[in-house]
């Protein structure tokens, strides 16, 4: 994959805090804004919501501030902890720690009231584990929000050194040397220092702490502007959280294209998600990237009858599409409902990614192509050139592999998705075993470079070699009776839409009772908000017949839960292993319980339902 620039004159740097002063210095992009804050206070009526601006030079002059307001109270090479709240203010923290050299570790600031009680929640249990494992000697943050911290009796917290975002902002004017120095050596990271510390989502196990040099994160941002022809015409629209993975990465994406990004809150998305769109028709958007689970949650709450601003979305050229694997019945649909609003089909760009690649892997997208084909109900993630006509190496190699021999297997085979890439992980920080499994792999017979073990299950399908990711294979189910691994999605797919108006779309795990299969299947389903009462064990029977008739799989139990008792990671992903431990615990907030005695799908039924009040309150209104 080439990652030139386009434009000769404007040539590609070794990391990305370089990019900001030559924009800066652009005459045709120096006035242009680089990021856009658009809040939603106006709430979807015809009102002006509030817009913070910063252009590019206003971004190098405040990166150049408060990177010297940093490095008053650090040093070069030290760790520090960023925990800002979303919005322009972080955007300029993170480069100013590439500008001051420093190793930034960013965190979703917890809810600080309950530090140290009862109270406390998994994102405050990441906050110590962030503290313990990167070992910072600072954390930043708002004011009101190190002022809260430092009144807690957390000594972890408490031993380190809290420094105020709202003063580096006030930082005095320092003149930016970020070009060069007199004897011509940048000052901030280098292309082979350590940037990052960014942790993974945490779908399958507690998130780990990935080391991404400032080299990779360049490398995996002009990728992705190659991928998806981003130049400084291009305007981006992204709620993503700005903390890690994909939020994080269009970041860096967009002072590397030169281009604009529109941000607001994954919050603002989920109060009105129809914002999105809307956003995306007010700045004439030609870029933004979502989870796939956002189309179907825009088409319940974000149709037109959700607001009064018309869309027009015919300037769109790419709606990525991230968080595999990405079905395309939700995508026909969502097509089918926006179209009359201009969203075009070849705008549709599934994309694979991962936080051991510092985020974006590939993307199907061509530019040209109204259809993209599909495999058992999937869109594809990318598409892989033809060995035999390959004249030199590549920079990205995907493969896919049989994973206990390590040998490439077949097109049409299923097996583990492996990458080699310049954006590849150093590994994950402190844990050298694991390190070298997951970041050391090596294709059997055959030299070269290391290769990323993904985890994740895929397949190459048709002549035209596209990729298809399966799901993760921890999360495969065995199936006892002919040993097939079966992902985990399609039995939640099949769930789902035995009864879509009663169950919580993307809100329902399947797993097995024990972490080794096989071993007796569990279906795990959120009731939607009022979707209390009726016939509670004949929507259980009908989930229990759609997988034995969709999937071919036997259901020994299924348990119907309150409205947000499946657990998931900040970024939407489904926590299997947790919702297993969670219901083995007693800690599941269930509404009724359906469970099955034998292996046929005729086997007989034992119903168990809670309590009235419980039930009481699952059929209130939103």
């Amino acid at each position: 994959m080439c990652t030139e620039n386009y434009d000769p004159y404007y040539p590609d740097r070794p990391v990305v805090d370089q990019y900001i002063p030559v924009c800066a210095k652009h005459p045709g992009l120096g006035s242009k804004p680089a990021f856009i804050w658009a809040d939603d206070q106006a709430g979807g009526g015809s009102g002006v919501s509030p817009r913070e601006t910063l252009t590019y030079s206003e971004l190098d002059s405040a990166v150049q501030r408060m990177a010297a307001g940093l490095l008053e109270v650090l040093r070069r090479g030290d760790t520090v902890l960023v925990l800002a709240s979303p919005g322009i203010r972080l955007v300029k923290l993170m480069f100013a720690c590439q500008r001051a050299g420093l190793v930034a570790v960013p965190v979703i600031p917890p809810d600080p009231s309950v530090i140290g009680t009862p109270a406390e929640g998994p994102a405050h249990r990441h906050l110590l584990r962030a503290v313990s494992q990167a070992r910072p000697r600072a954390a930043v943050a708002d004011a009101g929000y190190v002022g809260a911290v430092t009144r807690s009796s957390i000594s972890a917290l408490m031993s380190l050194n809290w420094v105020s975002v709202d003063r580096l902002e006030r930082w005095p004017a320092v003149a930016s040397t970020v070009a060069a120095t007199g004897d011509g050596v940048y000052e901030g990271c280098g292309p082979r220092e350590t940037y990052l510390v960014q942790y993974t989502s945490g779908a399958t196990g507690d998130p780990k702490p990935v080391v991404v040099t400032a080299g990779a994160a360049a490398h995996n941002a002009r990728a992705a502007r190659k991928a998806y022809d981003l130049r400084p015409g291009s305007v981006v629209v992204s709620w993503l959280p700005q903390y890690h993975d994909c939020g994080l990465m269009f970041l860096l994406l967009t002072v590397v294209s030169g281009a604009t990004c529109v941000l607001t809150s994954a919050s603002a998305f989920v109060r009105r998600p129809r914002l999105w769109l809307e956003l995306i028709s007010e700045f004439k958007a030609t870029c933004t990237p979502v989870p796939s689970f956002a189309l179907p949650l825009v088409l319940r709450r974000g149709r037109s009858e959700h607001g009064t601003r018309p869309l027009q979305l015919q300037t769109l050229r790419n709606l990525i599409l991230v968080n595999e694997p990405i079905y395309k019945s939700p995508v026909d649909e969502f097509l089918e409902e926006f179209g009359p609003a201009g969203l075009r089909a070849s705008s549709i760009s599934p994309s694979y990614g991962l936080a051991e690649n510092c985020t974006f892997v590939s993307t199907a997208w061509r530019g040209t192509e109204v259809t993209l084909p599909s495999y058992k109900k999937l869109l594809p993630s990318a598409r892989l050139p033809q060995p035999s006509l390959l004249t030199e190496a590549l920079d990205v190699e995907i493969v896919v592999v049989d994973a206990e021999t390590g040998k490439l297997v077949e097109d049409g085979v299923e097996g583990e998705i492996w990458l080699s890439s310049p954006s590849n992980g150093s590994g994950y920080l402190g844990d050298s075993p694991a390190s070298r499994e997951v970041f050391g792999a090596r294709l059997q017979g055959r030299a070269g470079p290391c290769f990323v073990r993904t985890s994740d299950l895929g397949v190459v399908h048709g002549t035209e070699r596209y990729l298809y990711v399966l799901g993760r294979t921890t999360d495969a189910i065995v199936v006892a009776d002919s040993q097939r691994r079966v992902p985990a999605h399609y039995i939640e797919t099949a769930a789902f839409e035995s009864s879509p108006g009663r169950l919580r779309g993307g809100c329902i795990a399947s797993f097995t009772t024990l972490p080794v299969s096989p071993s007796p299947v569990v279906v795990v389903a959120e009731l939607q908000n009022g979707g209390g009462g009726g016939d509670m064990a004949g929507i259980c029977h009908g989930i229990r017949q759609a997988v034995w008739r969709e999937v071919g799989v036997t259901v020994a139990r299924v348990v119907l839960a309150e409205s947000g008792g499946v657990p998931k990671t900040t970024s939407g992903k489904l926590q299997r292993g947790a919702a297993r431990a969670k219901l083995l615990a007693g800690k599941l907030p269930k509404v009724f319980e359906a469970r099955y005695a034998g292996l046929e799908p005729a086997a007989g039924v034992l119903m168990v339902k809670e309590s009235a009040s419980r039930w009481a309150r699952l059929q209130s209104p939103l």
